[in-house]
């Protein structure tokens, strides 16, 4: 059977950067560019190939800070510093290195990676098992009968597998109901604003009740009077929110199977340590 493991570049690229900058720990080749996030993609990568015996393999990114969403909300994900200066050049060489370990880059203008990963999932679902490596709990509403989300958790090698048995278990949702309890309680990581005053457990136990945004709406009158007054108020922000939240599946993208059969050697190891000027190919070499 087909395994196919879905990677969000971006989330592993940040997480693996701020884990040794802030040490001050940079890695800088000889023409001073830094490669410390690059260094702990890969190590991620391979880790997550080390756990799960892809047969397939792709990494998804974004494609710029324009989106959709952005154009539907000026203030999504606003709140959000610039890249530091170290991280910037990272953006480009951490494409090149998937590449040279054999992994297909998709991205495309206008969509997050979330999108492509969502988009490509549901495709792939259809042929074999499919994994999605984030650091991100947004793609938890794509967990389904072949999608399991690896949440990654402190350090390397370290994940909570996701599917939609324990997900309805731990949360008491289905997986593509986390959309509809994040339209009530917002997201201010993506600094969207869901309904004020509503909280996460009085969202998560409305769509328990009431299963979907709209099922809420047409059973207002059974609600708190605190509850309906809240919701009633602020109608646009729990639609706009609802918009926001759901991962597009329908990206004009493609990458066919055979692009990402994944088989690597300790020659892609030996090429991308000589190429990004690492002295050291043994603890990826012990990996494999």
């Amino acid at each position: 059977m087909k395994k196919i493991l879905l990677i969000d570049g971006m989330a592993l690229l940040f997480r693996s950067f701020y884990a040794t900058s802030v040490y001050g720990q940079f890695m800088k080749m000889k023409n001073g560019t830094p490669t410390n996030g690059i260094h702990g993609f890969v190590k991620h990568v391979l880790a997550a190939i080390q756990e799960v015996q892809p047969t397939h393999v792709v990494a998804c990114w974004d494609m710029g800070s324009t989106t959709f969403r952005t154009e539907s909300f000026e203030q999504y994900k606003a709140n959000r510093v610039a890249p530091p200066d170290e991280l910037k050049p990272q953006f480009d060489l951490v494409k090149e290195a998937a590449a040279m370990l054999g992994i297909p880059n998709v991205g495309l203008a206008g969509y997050e990676a979330d999108d492509c990963i969502g988009t490509l999932a549901r495709v792939y679902q259809e042929d074999g098992e499919v994994f999605v490596l984030t650091g991100d709990t947004d793609l938890l509403q794509l967990a389904d009968v072949n999608t399991t989300i690896m949440l990654m958790r402190k350090g390397i090698g370290n994940y909570e597998f996701y599917t939609p048995e324990n997900i309805l278990s731990e949360k008491g949702v289905h997986p593509w109901q986390i959309v509809h309890v994040k339209a009530f309680m917002g997201d201010s990581s993506d600094n969207y604003p869901g309904v004020k005053g509503i909280g996460e457990k009085t969202a998560y136990k409305l769509i328990q009740q009431f299963g979907t945004v709209q099922g809420v709406l047409d059973n207002l009158p059974l609600l708190t009077k605190a509850q309906r007054t809240k919701i009633e108020a602020d109608m646009d922000n729990l639609f706009l929110s609802l918009q926001l939240a759901e991962i597009h599946c329908e990206v004009p993208i493609s990458c066919e199977l055979t692009e990402a059969l994944f088989m690597i050697s300790e020659e892609h190891i030996h090429q991308i340590c000589k190429e990004l000027e690492w002295s050291r190919p043994e603890p990826f070499l012990m990996m494999l």
